[in-house]
């Protein structure tokens, strides 16, 4: 199995805000977006478009068009076709590397993104925390669609697929999308194909400023007999699980090759966490 630890979310450069921390649970918003979608802010759940147009200080608007994806929260839209599945779609060198790196059936997607603790207050949603890398959801693929190939006999084949912004015409280049498995068994137990988290799993060291300072288990930390992951040479690991993130990449991957301490962590961070 290889795990792949995918940013995804608002962020100071894709909406200028962080997605927030409300007691402890990650509210993933999606970025704007001027690429193909068939979803604008106002057609979200009344929470995360009030959410989102209060915490960017109005910037993200009921009107803009949104890129909801991944798309891992049955709950985030209030109609749903039949069938619906978690899905994630991406496109260009992001999808490359992907495919450089070997990703298909069997593997696991962990989302995490920029996060701020929040507030309701009489003036509308507040920040009231520093900000910190967080993990806030995860997807075991079952199936990749290739988009760029045939649009439609992927829309024949996975009619539910029809709202997701990666399905929409006006794409170009390389695209395709990673439905999740019904389940994923991982150390003897068994959970969702995908799904959110209750509570965000951080990623930031505790105590730092600087949100790209993670601290990471022994079984990725190749200082300590880890595995490592992509767009991480030597010098980005500081040794005893702390690790300078890199700033570009979407997708770092990891590949554990069946290591059963990584299935452990794994397995109990979706335990605790989802």
């Amino acid at each position: 199995m290889k795990v792949i630890f995918s940013r995804k979310g608002v962020d100071s450069a894709a909406g200028k805000c962080a997605s927030p921390l409300i007691c402890e649970r990650p509210i993933s918003l999606p970025i704007p977006t001027k690429e193909p979608s068939s979803t604008t802010y106002g057609q979200l759940r009344p929470d995360l478009a009030a959410l989102a147009n209060e915490l960017s200080g109005s910037t993200l608007t009921a009107s803009r068009a949104c890129h909801l994806d991944p798309d891992i929260d049955h709950g985030s839209l209030d109609h749903r076709l039949e069938g619906w599945r978690g899905a994630l779609g991406q496109v260009s060198s992001s999808l490359s590397h992907l495919r450089n790196q070997g990703i298909g059936k069997g593997d696991l997607f962990l989302f995490w993104g920029l996060y701020r603790a929040a507030d309701q207050t009489p003036g509308g949603w507040r920040y009231s925390g520093p900000r910190q890398h967080m993990l806030f959801g995860w997807l075991h693929v079952e199936e990749i669609c290739d988009v760029e190939a045939d649009r439609s006999e992927v829309l024949r084949s996975q009619p539910w697929l029809s709202d997701h912004p990666h399905l929409q015409p006006g794409w170009t280049g390389p695209n395709a999308v990673y439905v999740a498995s019904s389940e994923l068994e991982l150390a003897g137990r068994k959970f969702p194909g995908s799904g959110v988290f209750r509570r965000a799993a951080p990623l930031t060291e505790l105590g730092s400023r600087l949100p790209s300072s993670w601290s990471v288990p022994p079984w990725l930390d190749p200082t300590t007999g880890g595995v490592g992951m992509s767009y991480h040479p030597p010098h980005r690991w500081m040794g005893r699980g702390r690790l300078k993130s890199a700033a570009r990449g979407q997708e770092f991957v990891a590949d554990i090759a069946g290591r059963a301490d990584a299935e452990q962590w794994l397995a109990d961070l979706l335990s605790s966490h989802s």
